[in-house]
């Protein structure tokens, strides 16, 4: 999925449905997990009864309802790192 739209943001509602956008690619998904690639890095979203209910492909906007419980960002680069980091200590 090719975005237009390089902003990226987050907005919840009453932890029942998340909008983000600057999301490049849905990685996977089903009813209690999402892992989005964002401009940012890939994101977690964790919950219960999580549905797609909006997916612009063209401006990289997605909304989720449903029970969200967490929300994390990853940073592959970092967690590489950090490994090579602590072996060398």
């Amino acid at each position: 999925m090719e975005t237009t739209n390089l902003n990226h943001i987050v907005k919840i509602v009453e932890r029942k449905s998340i909008v983000i956008s600057g999301i490049k690619r849905i990685v996977n998904f089903d009813d209690k997990q999402f892992t989005l690639e964002s401009n940012m890095g890939d994101i977690i979203i964790k919950g219960n009864s999580l549905e797609m209910i909006k997916l612009d492909t063209i401006d990289g906007n997605v909304s989720i309802k449903g029970n969200i419980d967490s929300i994390n960002y990853l940073d592959h680069s970092k967690a590489g790192d950090s490994l090579i980091t602590k072996l060398f200590k």
